[in-house]
């Protein structure tokens, strides 16, 4: 852990999320009014723990949910609740210190959870297929939120596309700037018209990932999405439903002086909130007996993910046209591709040398 490029060895010990947290509320709380902030806020909640060392919580916030049988998904609960209080702490120091009103909040995931048993971990993307580092829906397609009073409409569900690299243009827009002063050659895109409308994304194309080391690579052009290669073997290609039995209806409740309550203009009420789950839910039925096998990693597969967002339906022996023209831009954006500079491992690098810490050791 380092502040700016010092060891920070007073943190040794300290929960991740408290550590991250106490420091944003004490940015926000030191910060100038007048001048403008860019805070990133990257939790390593709700991420996910290895095989060796497993996702922790601490006690009293694992117990809140005794109820949940399973150990890992009772502890990977803790960790949300954790987060959430986060949230609520940032949020309330925005409004304290007077930013809120003119603040946008973007709260957004990196992938796709650890699901399926990866690395010991109890995340969930049920219905989709995969787990984080794959390139399926469960590992490409995140969840997020933008709450914001400069929003032009609220409390509605978006599914316009939109990839990572439009955050940069699309918030640069919305405190004012002109995008057009951040070059030609960006690759992002203003959304935030798009998300203050209904209107159609701008967007129509994704770059998943083209990894030539192991062998893997997908883009979506429109509708279809073309997918080459596995990872893990093939391991996760698969749909992981969640624990029935750990799904147990709560009774629904904001307290009063929440958050939520108290400073976002709320309740919402519990039939609001279902409708928004609703509109927010992927149904796709259940997964096909022949859906494992349906994609032979040896050949491109295609899916229609607008009308299949399961992926359980491999059309590239129905339009091998759409496969061509997909397989042209993967090999345009290879064409653009920096070499790899990966080095081989320095024995001299490992921490037990430096004091347990990873340091620049040439």
């Amino acid at each position: 852990m380092r502040r700016n490029t010092t060891l920070a060895w007073d943190t040794v010990g300290s929960y991740s999320t408290k550590l991250f947290t106490d420091e944003a509320v004490r940015i926000i709380e030191r910060h100038d009014r007048t001048k403008p902030l860019f805070l990133f806020l990257s939790h390593l909640a709700v991420h996910a723990g290895n095989s060796y060392d497993p996702i922790q919580a601490p006690a009293s916030y694992v117990d809140k949910f005794r109820y949940i049988e399973n150990e890992r998904r009772r502890k990977f609960a803790g960790v949300v609740a954790y987060l959430d209080e986060s949230v609520a702490n940032v949020t309330l120091a925005l409004a304290s210190n007077g930013m809120l009103d003119n603040s946008i909040i973007v709260f957004t995931t990196d992938n796709g959870g650890a699901a399926g048993g990866f690395n010991n971990n109890a995340a969930s993307n049920w219905p989709l297929k995969g787990t984080k580092d794959t390139l399926w829906e469960g590992g490409v397609r995140g969840s997020a939120f933008v709450w914001s009073r400069l929003l032009r409409r609220s409390s509605v569900i978006s599914t316009q596309l939109m990839s990572i690299e439009d955050w940069l243009p699309t918030l640069y827009s919305a405190a004012g700037g002109n995008v057009s002063d951040l070059g030609p050659g960006i690759d992002g895109i203003d959304m935030w018209d798009v998300l203050g409308s209904d209107s159609p994304s701008p967007r129509t194309e994704v770059l998943h990932n083209i990894d030539d080391v192991r062998n893997v690579s997908a883009i979506r052009v429109g509708n279809y999405k073309l997918v080459l290669g596995r990872t893990y073997g093939g391991r996760f290609d698969g749909w992981f439903e969640p624990l029935r039995k750990e799904i147990v209806r709560r009774p629904f409740g904001i307290s009063e002086g929440s958050v939520l309550d108290s400073v976002l203009g709320g309740p919402l009420t519990e039939d609001r909130v279902n409708e928004l789950r609703r509109a927010a839910l992927v149904e796709c039925g259940p997964v096909p007996a022949n859906a494992s096998k349906s994609c032979n990693p040896a050949f491109p597969c295609l899916y229609d993910v607008l009308s299949d967002p399961c992926e359980f339906h491999n059309v590239a022996s129905d339009h091998k046209d759409v496969v061509a023209q997909l397989l042209d831009r993967l090999r345009f954006y290879r064409s653009t591709a920096v070499p790899p500079r990966n080095r081989p491992p320095d024995p001299d690098s490992n921490p037990t040398k430096h004091g347990y810490a990873w340091v620049w050791w040439e």
